[in-house]
């Protein structure tokens, strides 16, 4: 996990050589945006293998540097909130969020988490299983690529991490709560209506294709991805 990048995107000038202080120390290395716009571009340029993000930010704010990076980019992203703000957990989710920190924070806790949220990209990329098929459906977690009779179908990262793991294991059923816990890799209190809109999109791309799976509700418990072979 040592020399791993991590991009830290703060307007508080403070707050990020604090952070930067503490990564280095741990073997990270770092970049550093102060505001939304320059966080999008240095994205591209640095290719980090992590964001700390800052919800209230001058140019762009977090919510739409974390949309535009999750467009093309499946990299762990760290929302950061004031105490006494309000964060909106499902929406952070939805826009694929891995994790967030409220401030005033240690920054020993939040080294902690950037190594927790690695280790979890990390296994799901060294995943021994990357990809599953089924009747004209391919679910490649690799390249990030849903095939629905051999069409690419333009598929969120988190949609498809979804799909991924409930195909992967076919006919269980995951509890909503499982399913936030697993895919999104966070323990997470509250509404999990979350994973409702997830599956209810994941439908509209796949609803009707094959008479021999299907993404179903298993009522006041949650979903399976059932085969009928």
């Amino acid at each position: 996990m040592a020399n791993e990048k991590i991009m830290i995107v703060d307007d508080d000038s403070n707050i990020c050589e604090l952070l930067r202080i503490y990564l280095e120390k741990d073997g990270f290395s770092t970049v550093i945006a102060n505001d939304g716009l320059q966080a999008v571009n240095m994205f591209t340029k640095e290719a980090p293998n992590l964001i700390l993000l800052d919800i209230m930010l001058p140019g762009l704010d977090g919510w739409q540097v974390c949309r535009k990076i999750r467009a093309s980019s499946s990299c762990p992203i760290i929302m950061i909130t004031a105490k006494g703000e309000t964060f909106d957990k499902v929406l952070g989710l939805e826009l694929g969020a891995d994790d967030y920190i409220v401030k005033p924070f240690d920054n020993k806790e939040v080294v902690a988490r950037v190594k927790a949220v690695l280790r979890r990209a990390s296994t799901q990329i060294n995943s021994a299983q990357k990809e599953v098929h089924y009747d004209k459906l391919s679910i490649n977690l690799t390249n990030y690529e849903l095939k629905v009779n051999g069409k690419l179908i333009n598929t969120p990262p988190k949609e498809l991490e979804l799909i991924y793991h409930l195909a992967s294991n076919p006919n269980r059923v995951f509890t909503r709560d499982q399913l936030l816990d697993e895919v999104w890799g966070f323990d997470y209190y509250g509404d999990s209506r979350t994973v409702d809109v997830h599956v209810k999109r994941l439908r509209e791309k796949l609803e009707g294709v094959s008479d021999k799976w299907e993404l179903k509700t298993v009522w006041s418990v949650g979903y399976k991805f059932e085969t009928k072979e």
